[in-house]
């Protein structure tokens, strides 16, 4: 039998979106192009040659997203700032109107009580720095520092938390490990070199911020648990090994001084010793961690898959969603009880989850019925209320997505979004998902217990 659901009366209730996923818009108004639009403008890159050139058609609608948030009851939302709206070369000339579009949203937000949540870098740089080497380049971190401070400057105080990086390992590993992300490059040695950057880059900007800044900052890691295929040496190796490069990779070096030995072993001579005094850049305080749970994965030995030597085994019976994630609740209770027990209590957000299921293109009298998507809904909530009561410090949650939008390389085939987008038309329906999920914000969650 269930437990009770139950959630803090101080919870957080919100939704995630990221800027090149629904802006649109990337050169408007003085904006310099990022690795995102190259990526997309090359032929078989992104399904159906889909772009980011209008997505949601944001950057014109923000007012009309904002009231759908307020109409919803959302008490924050999570977005990202494009850095080329900001800085169109990534270093140097301010661009005036960059910072005023995200002034006008962080003001309409406050305007309906909706506390914005603000990620410094969400995959999409300045495709002036990709020139220079981007996160191969090691003068990056302090380019992003300096990002990061012309942000802190203008918002803090509006804006009461930070993120500095979503989810490095997908920038690494899609973007320098295999290629199925910008920039597209296949490299052990970049990817490592990749990663390291972007952790002293992390770190580099949250020192920023103690200097300046008056409120919360920390960083956003999407977390997969893995779980052998069976108790075989092998398997439980091959598990320690992808739950290292997954899952460790960026938090170790942030709480526990260092990377997981595995990673040496893995990567050979594409890892080197890096210099002690890094780890004292990137181990900086921080004031929460973001998780970002979709599903878990079960894992064997396979020799021949470069270079974890791993390979996922497909569950019988299972539900899987339209992006072939696992629908596993229990994960998220895992991965939070996990992440404590490792790295001890501290205030965690769930900055992202949420499910792919289909969708039809066109709402149908105003309704959009998406049952898949309440179950799963349903049974996160559950699982999250069960990481609450075995101790673990959940702040928040915010619901991935709130409008469907350009899922990167899969473009606008697979929809995440509480709220449908008719990309043709631009127009927004609440899903089925969105009237529970409203209710769930408006109860505390409450609605989801049975009434006797």
């Amino acid at each position: 039998m269930s437990k009770p659901i139950h959630f803090p009366p101080d919870f957080i209730w919100g939704s995630a979106t990221s800027a090149y996923q629904i802006e649109g818009s990337p050169l408007a108004d003085g904006a310099g192009p990022s690795i995102w639009q190259r990526f997309c403008a090359v032929p078989g890159n992104v399904r159906d040659g889909d772009n980011g050139d209008i997505a949601c058609d944001h950057y014109n609608r923000y007012k009309e997203d904002v009231a759908l948030m307020a109409r919803l009851g959302l008490k924050a939302y999570r977005f990202s700032v494009s850095w080329s709206r900001i800085l169109p070369q990534g270093r140097g000339a301010v661009n005036q109107a960059g910072l005023d579009f995200y002034s006008k949203l962080i003001d309409e937000l406050l305007a309906h009580g909706i506390e914005p949540m603000v990620t410094l870098y969400h995959w999409d740089l300045p495709a002036a720095l990709d020139d220079r080497g981007g996160w191969l380049n090691p003068d990056i971190a302090d380019w992003f520092t300096d990002y990061a401070r012309i942000l802190f400057q203008a918002f803090d105080g509006r804006v009461k938390s930070w993120a500095t990086l979503n989810e490095p390992w997908v920038v690494t590993d899609g973007g320098y490990m295999h290629g199925t992300l910008a920039p597209g490059h296949r490299n052990l040695h970049e990817a490592a070199l990749a990663s390291h950057n972007l952790m002293r880059a992390h770190g580099s900007a949250v020192k920023a911020y103690r200097e300046i800044g008056r409120h919360q900052i920390g960083i956003v890691v999407n977390i997969e648990p893995k779980y052998p295929a069976s108790q075989s040496q092998e398997d439980l190796d091959a598990t320690r090994r992808t739950d290292a490069y997954m899952n460790r990779q960026y938090l170790d070096p942030i709480f526990l001084g260092s990377y997981p030995a595995e990673l040496k072993q893995m990567f050979g001579d594409a890892w080197p010793d890096w210099p002690a005094a890094d780890f004292d850049l990137i181990g900086q305080q921080l004031d929460f961690v973001g998780i970002n749970y979709y599903t878990r994965s079960v894992v064997r030995n396979e020799p021949s898959n470069w270079p974890l030597k791993v390979a996922p085994v497909r569950q019988p019976q299972a539900t899987y969603t339209e992006t072939g994630w696992e629908v596993f609740p229990q994960g998220l209770t895992d991965t939070l009880t996990t992440f404590t027990q490792r790295y001890g209590s501290m205030p965690v957000y769930i900055m992202e989850n949420g499910s792919a299921f289909y969708d039809p293109p066109n709402a149908e009298n105003g309704r959009v019925h998406d049952p898949l998507r309440i179950d799963c809904l349903r049974k996160n909530m559950q699982a999250l209320s069960n990481a609450l009561a075995q101790g673990v410090d959940v702040r928040g949650y915010m619901v991935w997505s709130l409008l469907d939008n350009l899922e990167w390389s899969l473009g606008f085939a697979k929809r995440f979004g509480i709220v449908h987008v008719n990309f043709e038309t631009q127009q927004r329906t609440l899903k089925d998902s969105a009237y529970l999920y409203a209710d769930i914000v408006a109860s505390n969650g409450a609605c989801l217990n049975p009434t006797v």
